[in-house]
């Protein structure tokens, strides 16, 4: 039997390990999850899964990996542990892979992965796009950075949660991928919160401009779905709600866009129009505030 493990149960990692756990039998797997919060570990504990006490006693167990925690410093932090000398690296067991599902530099991830070959780990990159939706449908897609070896020895455990694996290259390209998917998904965002704002002003419906921009296929159903979301929870929310609700992703958004700026100045590419957008991009987010307070 195969151990599979999950680490970061949150918006979208809790349902990708239900997935998991609803599955993994299948390919005569076992898996075994850690969240820092004892709540979602205790709701894949009700689905069969076993539950660590720490991801070094995960490391130690489990041959196969997924990580979905928020942030490079997150994924820094279980790798190489808090005194950066005890983490999963050093404890893991000898040709593990670790799959990285968090949006995080092309830098870091072929860092990480050349680090790991010193205890005979393997990490790669495998984000992924679908948002919380697709993560419990099991309908996301999957970029995996990874030779093609360790890409099928993943194969079992990645199509327990993700619809479509995309084979992106070596550790790194997966990443590069997801944050050239993020930039247009992020500039498609800003494009339709200034058009639908333009045909308010002007005193037409905006259902109608959703009608004409998908029929020509310019407005995809996530960028609607990212405007109609907005706009109506603004109807019943305060200035103070919005930003609560909406600031946690506009702040994702900020992070992903300084990602691929990064990697573009070192590729000698110069995006204007992404550094625009990655400048307004809390007023995408929260533009209709302006317009109520």
């Amino acid at each position: 039997m195969m151990h599979c493990g999950f680490i970061g149960l949150g918006n979208i990692g809790k349902p990708m390990a239900e997935n998991l756990a609803k599955k993994c039998a299948t390919y005569d797997m076992a898996l075994t999850v850690f969240d820092v919060m004892p709540a979602p570990m205790a709701d894949l504990a009700a689905l069969g899964a076993s539950t660590a006490n720490s991801p070094e006693d995960m490391a130690q167990q489990c041959e196969l990996i997924g990580i979905c925690v928020r942030n490079d410093d997150d994924v820094e932090q279980l790798l190489y542990g808090a005194n950066g000398r005890d983490g999963m690296l050093k404890l893991g067991r000898p040709n593990a892979i670790f799959a990285i599902h968090s949006t995080v530099t092309r830098d870091n991830i072929v860092r990480w992965a050349a680090d790991a070959k010193q205890h005979h780990i393997h990490v790669v990159d495998a984000p992924i796009t679908g948002g919380a939706a697709g993560a419990a449908a099991g309908t996301i897609c999957i970029m995996l950075g990874a030779s093609p070896e360790l890409s099928e020895r993943l194969q079992p455990m990645l199509s327990c949660m993700a619809s479509k694996l995309v084979a992106a290259g070596e550790p790194g390209a997966g990443t590069v991928l997801k944050l050239a998917n993020n930039l247009m998904n992020y500039t498609a965002f800003a494009a339709i919160s200034e058009a639908t704002a333009l045909v308010k002003a002007a005193g037409v419906d905006v259902e109608k401009l959703f009608e004409v921009g998908e029929a020509n296929g310019v407005i995809t159903p996530m960028a609607k779905q990212f405007v109609t979301g907005r706009d109506g929870l603004f109807s019943g929310c305060t200035k103070e709600e919005m930003f609560s609700i909406f600031g946690p992703f506009a702040g994702l958004a900020e992070k992903d866009l300084d990602h691929a700026l990064h990697l573009a100045a070192q590729l000698g590419l110069e995006f204007s129009v992404a550094k625009k957008v990655r400048e307004g991009i809390h007023q995408t987010f929260l533009e209709v505030i302006s317009a109520k307070h």
